[in-house]
């Protein structure tokens, strides 16, 4: 649920001062998030609880929430959708919110990510393809690395498609990317990737997966690793 788009210096005042009365909250420079279970009446009587905690110190400390931006996130398939209100404004639901740059829909599918960087993507190489004459790989490999796939692969450990169509509608970015390239359009893609040595974008992702698994295991979130995983140590016996 977001409440509220704050300056950095009254979200570190009211994260100092907040912090013991409200039961699950998100806070950060942007925005802050109230968040509760939503299957029993008692954890949406706590929610609701929250929100008037909130409303109520805005109200102490002279300051307003903007209840226009405020949203309500129903998440779960169960979830009865109940409304919630702060102070007396009953908030609007939302099926898909746009958190750290990563849009989110309520079935956590990520399609309308998978679709708002692809139309990002497809844009940036469209202004390449109007704007660039060359058609040499050694001008278009680096452009469509610096300013296409980073659409195409910013936070992706989180919004990583999960549907064939979400896989290909990214997939199809790169395969125009590499046809642009003098010589190379008639090949097939896997062909077309090898020419260049590029990973197709699946691999990239395996290899990002990676990476940070590694990083979950040797305590590079230190905190937001130890919540995630269960790490077993296995010891082998002396023979």
């Amino acid at each position: 649920m977001s409440l509220l788009y704050w300056g950095p210096q009254s979200w570190t005042q009211y994260s100092s001062k907040s912090q013991q009365s409200v039961s699950e909250v998100a806070w950060r420079e942007e925005d802050t998030k109230v968040s509760g279970k939503a299957d029993t009446s008692e954890g949406r009587a706590t929610l609701q609880e929250d929100l008037d905690r909130l409303e109520e110190w805005a109200y102490t400390n002279l300051m307003k929430f903007n209840k226009d931006k405020c949203k309500v996130f129903h998440m779960g398939k169960h979830n009865p959708g109940v409304q919630h209100r702060l102070g007396s404004t009953w908030l609007e639901s939302s099926s898909v919110e746009r958190d750290l740059g990563v849009l989110v829909d309520n079935k956590l599918s990520m399609s309308e990510q998978c679709a708002a960087v692809a139309k990002k993507a497809k844009t940036m190489l469209g202004c390449i393809n109007k704007g660039i004459t060359s058609r040499d790989k050694e001008v278009i490999v680096p452009l469509f690395s610096v300013l296409v796939r980073p659409h195409l692969e910013y936070c992706v450990q989180l919004w990583s498609p999960l549907y064939k169509k979400d896989v290909d509608r990214l997939k199809r970015v790169q395969g125009r990317a590499t046809r642009m390239i003098k010589g190379l359009g008639s090949l097939p893609d896997e062909e077309r990737l090898r020419e260049l040595g590029l990973f197709s974008l699946e691999k990239r992702r395996l290899r990002g997966d990676l990476i940070t698994m590694f990083q979950y295991s040797k305590s590079g979130y230190r905190g937001d690793g130890d919540s995630l995983f269960y790490k077993e140590s296995h010891r082998k016996d002396e023979a």
